[in-house]
């Protein structure tokens, strides 16, 4: 068997979990893959392990084994869970790597504690893009089963991209503050191409873009997307206003009010991205272009992020 450090199963094999499994076996790593669509060719020629069943990842890794899950938040991550629980051993780590409500890692590292099982919440932050060349991880979970998986998230993290952040739940709240971060900035970023493209002169918005790439207090990676598919698309014109999300960041404002800690940027970016269904602003195509290019997120309407999101609902609001 494999240096047990350097392997993993994996559960959801989409474009997060597909790209990280290739960054892992680039590097060597052993890694275990499940799907219901079954293993891609690309993956099985890059030298992933087939599962057919989740029974499989028991004689295939070593203990305490590692199993990563890559699918949307909501019920359908307890439902994994629960099919998961019957193939695996006691010290077993499940490791939740979506974007789950923090107060439901919470309650899932409860219920799965007394089962003997170890649970991490993982944040994930980087997109597509970081999935595959170098992500951004925020763990939160027990000591004994960070150390067993830290290895393998330190190897596949960007340099510098990994933090164990806390206790259980302390992973998801990290990852749900940083989003909430990202609609502020993306919203500024959207506002101000806007007022770039009121000026009472045409301006060259392409070249203006490029240059606060450069030693601009404001360059980031978000200003390097906006150029790039301003570029692409040849400005705003073609892309819909419409910015649909998961929902997210909705838990995030309803846990600022209870904690009673002002958040009015990040509060306000959501009513802005939600009026953005109603009106065709320049800052919401801005927004789009954005979002597409760090997550392949659709442009206009898309029902599967609506199902998303209402599948992504509370199911058990902890506050503690």
């Amino acid at each position: 068997m494999a240096d047990a450090k350097r392997e993993f199963g994996i559960v959801g094999l989409g474009r997060m979990g597909a790209n990280l499994s290739l960054r892992a076996l680039e590097k060597g790593m052993r890694v275990v893959g499940f799907d219901l669509k079954s293993v891609s060719d690309e993956l099985k020629k890059a030298g992933m392990v087939e599962a057919n069943s989740l029974d499989g990842f028991r004689d295939k890794l070593s203990p305490a084994r590692p199993l990563f899950i890559y699918i949307p938040a909501g019920p359908a991550v307890d439902s994994v869970i629960d099919d998961i629980i019957p193939h695996v051993d006691k010290g077993d780590i499940i490791v939740d790597a979506g974007n789950s409500y923090w107060g439901d890692s919470i309650r899932r590292h409860r219920s799965l504690s007394e089962k003997g099982i170890n649970f991490v919440d993982l944040g994930t932050s980087g997109g597509v893009e970081g999935a595959r060349h170098g992500a951004c991880f925020m763990a939160g979970g027990d000591m004994e089963p960070i150390a067993r998986i830290e290895p393998i998230l330190i190897e596949l993290a960007t340099p510098g991209g990994y933090v164990h952040a806390g206790p259980p739940g302390a992973g998801h709240f990290t990852k749900l503050v940083h989003n909430g971060i990202e609609f502020g900035m993306l919203q500024a970023i959207g506002e101000g191409v806007d007022l770039l493209e009121h000026y009472r002169e045409k301006l060259d918005i392409k070249e203006i873009l490029r240059c606060w790439r450069h030693g601009s207090v404001i360059r980031s990676w978000l200003i390097d997307l906006m150029e790039a598919a301003y570029r692409e698309e040849d400005g705003l014109d073609k892309i819909p206003a419409y910015v649909d999300d998961t929902g997210e960041v909705n838990w995030l404002v309803d846990d600022a009010m209870h904690m009673e800690v002002p958040v009015p940027v990040i509060a306000q970016a959501v009513m802005q991205l939600i009026s953005s269904r109603d009106d065709d602003k320049f800052w919401a195509r801005a927004i789009a272009m954005m979002r597409h290019g760090f997550g392949g997120h659709k442009y206009g309407h898309d029902p599967a992020t609506v199902r998303e999101r209402r599948q992504g609902q509370i199911s058990d609001f902890i506050r503690e």
